[in-house]
């Protein structure tokens, strides 16, 4: 947090109007017109570059001023401090034309240095296009800093004696990070105690070179208007660049991308040194990163670099591959791999493999890394989805990320996960969704059984020891399989949908953990993402047979207004015999929901007209898989579908008694079609037994239909009734006892 006062003077920064702003503005173009410069000058341009720099957009800035900064931004004998103050205010604002920066060619190191960070920042911004004569100076500049600098330490002072003073030592040859004296040109991994100006140059340069090769083609025009050079020409020209005793025959730009280009390759050999400090060997692993970037962009502006750059590449990539510590520079090897494999003909699946199946799995908890893995997935999800096999297959590994980052990736994978549904694994992928809060407590219980012992149990305060029981069964044997599952690295491994309630009874204990419950936050974001992407109605669908006959029936048994408002989607699909073969079981629950959910007892909304409706479209159902033909072949539906139609037909009926006449008759003849031919030839003589005996019930039972009303009648109390599918469940019963009545007193039978 800002303090009170800083607060107040970036507000008064932002709120200043334009038209103080322009007599401020005047002042100072007063003040820097006077020959020597005061104290009050510097405030006044510390106040301008914190206006300029307070607000998100760029703020105008009368020319006359401009022109003024930049003449002090150029002039080598301005004090360095207005330079600084110069180069900020006229980066920070609106760009006028900045083609006179770059067209004196004598700026020394240290004023062209603030020049180069006005001309990229204003270049980043794309906001202009300079000329080639500036581009060119530009690129000549940055090749000297980069290839050319001192390979002696600077010069440093000692305290030296109590009479003689301080004296200046003699320069010391630099070091590379193992201590090794440098045999080669200087670079950011070269070690000394002090550096010269061009030194320090070389290390800017190195920082905004990828920015400046991305911005200008090689003609020296930003890439928004590059011509279309042809593919020879650029060949041709890398080739004099390979070959050409003096690169110094070659164009500014193409000299620029040569003298790159080695400067990388150097640094990934520098990298393959024992470091002696370890921040010299995080430096490495950021040198690394930007090279290998740096590189694949030059491959990307001239192939017949690719040729050149993949031996060092692969070796690269050699030496890394089994460092974890490594990973994050995994990824730009990767992006290259993808951009250049199939010009240089090389196979990249290891790569991939490698990438997908073990960096998520081993180094989910690696912030940086999870976030830089989803950038670059998200960078390249088209590419990855057409050429990558492992891509879609490996969301388990993926949803990793997401589960120990929730808060902070959730954005990332919103955009993420409809590059990750297939029709293979468009399931399984929905299953995990669901599973993300389990999976977050597999993670952490997994972070936790690396360092837990049973000794620990006695400091643990009560959430500790839920947490140690959980840990505890992630031991055991028992539940070895669960867990493996959960967590998997990819896809096809294995099917949990049986054992969700044994996963839930383990993890039940860290259902309060923050991470768990920050989980189960985001599942509804990511169910609208997949719902929305997922076009195929037979994905959807068998998906949601899964859920309801699993995981997710409580539910609807807890919302039956449900079955009212889904009305138009739930007819439509349950008028179509086609997904009775496609989709049975999820059909079936289906069909019993109709029965059991259809009534006024649950929603006042249920008119006679929606019973109506939704009967006879599964009247025509029935009629249809029942009619009994010579030609016909065996059914392929189970017995079971016919019982629960039947029963359904029947419920539907005692709400709408109209209809009670048509489902008899429909009813009557399912002794029929259950003693045909083919029938009898697929079913077992139990199974047709069961279709007679339940039609003949229902019809004994319809005969009454007060008593039916009541038998068939939903309990709206009861929370996972089973009469559908259990034979001891009480309608079979009731209904048995009904008919076993009728059957004894048929005189009481109305005429």
């Amino acid at each position: 947090m800002y303090a009170a006062a800083t607060e107040s003077l970036i507000k008064q920064a932002r709120e200043i109007k334009e038209e103080e702003l322009q007599r401020f503005c005047g002042r100072i173009f007063k003040q820097l017109h006077t020959k020597d410069v005061s104290g009050d000058t510097v405030d006044s341009l510390q106040r301008l570059n914190l206006i300029v720099s307070a607000t998100k957009y760029a703020r105008e800035l009368p020319s006359d001023l401009v022109m003024k900064l930049q003449t002090v931004l150029r002039s080598s004998s301005c004090p360095e401090h207005l330079q600084v103050l110069s180069s900020s205010i006229i980066r920070e604002s609106s760009p006028p034309s900045v083609h006179s920066l770059c067209s004196d060619p004598s700026h020394d190191s240290r004023t062209f240095s603030y020049v180069a960070s006005v001309v990229l920042t204003q270049v980043s911004h794309m906001l202009f296009v300079i000329s080639l004569c500036s581009v060119n100076l530009v690129s000549r500049k940055l090749v000297d800093w980069l290839r050319y600098a001192s390979m002696q330490q600077g010069a440093s002072m000692s305290s030296g004696g109590f009479f003689s003073g301080p004296r200046t030592r003699q320069p010391a040859p630099l070091t590379e990070v193992d201590g090794v004296v440098v045999g080669n040109f200087f670079t950011v991994l070269c070690v000394g105690q002090s550096y010269t100006e061009d030194q320090w140059m070389n290390m800017y340069t190195f920082s905004m070179i990828k920015s400046w090769l991305l911005t200008y083609d090689t003609d020296g025009t930003t890439n928004t208007e590059s011509d279309d050079r042809s593919e020879v020409d650029s060949s041709v020209m890398s080739m004099v660049s390979a070959t050409s005793s003096s690169s110094r025959l070659l164009p500014p730009k193409e000299r620029l991308r040569e003298k790159a280009f080695e400067y990388c390759q150097r640094l990934i050999e520098q990298s393959d040194r024992k470091a002696l400090k370890k921040a010299d060997t995080e430096l490495q692993k950021a040198c690394i990163i930007e090279s290998v970037s740096i590189m694949d962009i030059i491959c990307g502006e001239d192939p017949s670099y690719v040729y050149r750059a993949f031996p060092c590449i692969k070796a690269l990539y050699g030496r890394l591959n089994g460092d974890l510590t490594y990973a994050r520079a995994l990824l730009p090897i990767a992006q290259f791999y993808l951009n250049h494999s199939e010009t240089a003909a090389v196979d990249s699946e290891a790569v991939f493999c490698q990438l997908f199946s073990h960096c998520p799995a081993e180094q989910f908890n690696e912030t940086m890394l999870a976030f830089e893995f989803v950038q670059f997935c998200l960078l390249n999800a088209s590419v990855l989805q057409d050429r990558v096999a492992n891509y879609r297959q490996s969301f388990p590994n993926l949803l990793k990320f997401l589960a120990w980052n929730s808060s902070g990736l959730i954005e990332e994978f919103v955009e993420l996960l409809p590059s990750l549904i297939a029709p293979d694994t468009a399931i399984e992928l929905l299953h995990t969704i669901l599973d993300l809060p389990c999976l977050a407590a597999a993670l952490d219980l997994q972070q936790r059984s690396a360092c837990y012992h049973a000794s620990d149990r006695t400091t643990w305060d009560q959430q500790g020891a839920k947490v140690a029981a959980c840990l505890d069964a992630f031991r055991q044997p028992l539940y070895r399989g669960l867990f493996l599952y959960i967590l998997r690295p990819e896809a096809g491994t294995g099917d949990t949908i049986d054992r969700l309630k044994m996963l839930h009874e383990i993890l039940a204990d860290m259902a309060e953990s923050p991470r768990v419950v920050r989980c189960a936050q985001v599942i509804p974001v990511l169910l609208q993402v997949y719902f929305n992407t997922v076009t195929q109605v037979r994905v959807t669908n068998e998906r949601s047979g899964h859920l309801i006959a699993h995981t997710s029936m409580k539910k609807l048994l807890l919302h039956p207004p449900l079955i009212v408002d889904q009305s138009r989607e739930i007819l439509e699909f349950a008028s179509s015999p086609a997904n009775i073969y496609s989709k049975e079981d999820f059909y079936t629950h289906v069909v019993w929901v109709i029965g059991e959910y259809l009534s006024v007892s649950y929603d006042p909304r249920c008119t006679v007209e929606l019973i109506t409706s939704f009967f006879e479209s599964l009247e025509a159902v029935l009629f249809e898989i029942t009619q009994v033909r010579q030609s016909a072949s065996p059914p392929s539906f189970s017995p079971r579908l016919v019982t629960v139609l039947m029963t359904t037909l029947a419920k539907l009926a005692t709400r709408s008694q109209d209809l009670i006449p048509r489902v008899s008759l429909c009813l009557s003849k399912m002794r029929t079609f259950a003693r045909s031919a083919p029938v009898m030839a697929c079913y077992s003589e139990e199974d047709t037994e069961e279709i007679i005996t339940r039609a003949h019930e229902l019809i004994n039972l319809l005969k009454l239909p007060n008593v039916a009303q009541f038998v068939l009648a939903p309990s709206a109390g009861g929370d996972s009734p089973r009469w559908h599918r259990d034979t001891n469940a009480s309608l079979p019963q009731g209904m048995r006892a009904v008919s076993g009545l009728l059957h004894r007193h048929s005189s009481f039978l109305p005429t």
